[in-house]
């Protein structure tokens, strides 16, 4: 929506590690457009003997579940950074998935999208990999360890803080796992480490919603 007239976008999305992918581990992604098409043709390209792409017209739904499973990671992190155990991080993804599959339902996305891939499988991995940078920095903050040292690493987080609860309100849809997240752990990390005034504002901002 918005795009180059007569460009065919298509979003390529799922747990696909880069540390892994580079090592031809077995890896599967979703290749997803509506112009059938076009997912088909980036199926064939991306298509090997260690990764198996599949295909899916709801690249609303897919694109919306990259950008939101960082939030649940995050959380994920600081629940293991405090000491809390697998039922809790159990508890977090699921109620995680849940709540962004309600977005995603409100905004017209197809519910199956987040029991993919995409969707949970995206979520898993992202939420219990050191390889994700969202899991560990959750862990750090959960151990109030020194975690940012510039803003910049944390501006994936805030984007995806703010449009959840802008759409939220929107929608009129409560989250309960990600408004946790954002309000509790998130203001305790700049008021923690004394982040410079702009850095600080763009925090207190994501706070706000």
């Amino acid at each position: 929506e918005g795009g180059p007239q007569n460009a065919k976008l298509v979003a390529l999305s799922g747990p696909t590690h880069a540390e892994e992918v580079a090592l031809d581990m077995p890896t599967t992604i979703v290749s997803a457009c509506p112009d059938e098409a076009a997912a088909e043709y980036v199926q064939d390209v991306f298509s090997n003997t260690c990764m198996r792409v599949y295909t899916n017209a709801d690249i609303k739904g897919v694109e919306l579940s990259g950008a939101l499973k960082n939030v649940i990671a995050l959380g994920v992190g600081i629940s293991t950074g405090l000491g809390y155990g697998d039922n809790a991080r159990a508890a977090l993804i699921t109620r995680g998935i849940a709540e962004i599959a309600r977005l995603g339902v409100a905004m017209g996305c197809n519910i199956h999208t987040f029991a993919g891939l995409a969707g949970i499988g995206d979520l898993i991995v992202t939420a219990t990999s050191m390889h994700s940078r969202n899991n560990r920095a959750g862990i750090l903050i959960g151990n109030e360890r020194e975690v940012i040292e510039r803003l910049g690493e944390a501006r994936d987080w805030l984007y995806a803080f703010t449009t959840l609860a802008r759409q939220g309100r929107a929608l009129g849809i409560r989250f309960s796992a990600t408004a946790r997240t954002r309000s509790i752990h998130l203001r305790r990390l700049f008021e923690r480490y004394n982040f410079p005034g702009t850095a600080e504002a763009t925090f207190e901002a994501a706070l706000q919603g």
